[in-house]
């Protein structure tokens, strides 16, 4: 993982919100690197043949510049913006629970691009709401209780006694199976992470804060230890 493609994401989400803008659909396929040239390294790593064997190796981007593309869901910061966007997998739980939405929703998506770019996988893989609600809560703790009970008519059903209707409303064993088997975030990062996974987690924790106005914002989080000198050298 580069910190300066992390880096040059947070820069694309700074930009667009300057102006405004809100992209709603951040999500790797939305991602492109600025240049196709790459370099070949040897990767040994999972591999029982001999470091001669040429036959494994990985490839390494030039140049880290991105851009981001899509911009058909694009839109203008307004109020009582409660319509559903977002890719499933980078959604944010207050376009889950109907609460409305804005710039932190475009955060979030970030912070569940950047967990993927570090364990290789989709950090939310579901296509239903309450299992995609009982996952957050699996990875980041338990969703706050005044986001719950403002849960629009379409949200509610999901929730049972102010708290999430998990397992109990759940649709079938392999769906709860699927939300025990994720690991805390701090867990998952340490199992990719060497270097200062303690301030990736923290980056991310702000990143994946519930409540979109405790959410950091691109700059705050452009501004976060974890982008110090010292840690591009380790990445």
């Amino acid at each position: 993982m580069c910190s300066n493609n992390l880096v040059n994401m947070i820069k694309a989400a700074i930009v667009m919100h300057d102006l405004r803008l809100i992209h709603t659909d951040l999500k790797p396929e939305n991602i492109l690197l600025v240049s196709p040239e790459y370099i070949k390294v040897p990767d040994y790593k999972g591999s029982s043949r001999s470091p001669k064997d040429s036959s494994y190796s990985k490839r390494i981007p030039k140049c880290s510049a991105i851009k981001v593309i899509d911009f058909g869901s694009t839109t203008y910061d307004r109020p009582d913006q409660s319509y559903i966007v977002s890719t499933r997998h980078y959604r944010a739980p207050e376009v889950i629970l109907g609460l409305g939405w804005s710039y932190p929703c475009d955060i979030w998506s970030v912070g569940c691009i950047l967990v993927e770019l570090c364990s290789g996988e989709a950090l939310f893989q579901t296509h239903e709401n309450l299992e995609h609600l009982a996952m957050m809560e699996r990875v980041l703790g338990f969703l706050p209780q005044h986001m719950l009970r403002k849960a629009d008519r379409h949200a509610d059903k999901y929730i049972r006694k102010g708290r999430l209707d998990w397992p109990e409303g759940a649709t079938s064993r392999e769906s709860i199976k699927a939300v025990q088997k994720l690991p805390r975030l701090q867990n998952l990062i340490m199992q990719h992470v060497d270097h200062s996974a303690g301030d990736l987690i923290h980056l991310l924790q702000g990143l994946l804060r519930y409540d979109p106005l405790d959410r950091l914002t691109a700059r705050e989080a452009l501004r976060h230890p974890f982008f110090s000198r010292d840690h591009f050298k380790r990445y």
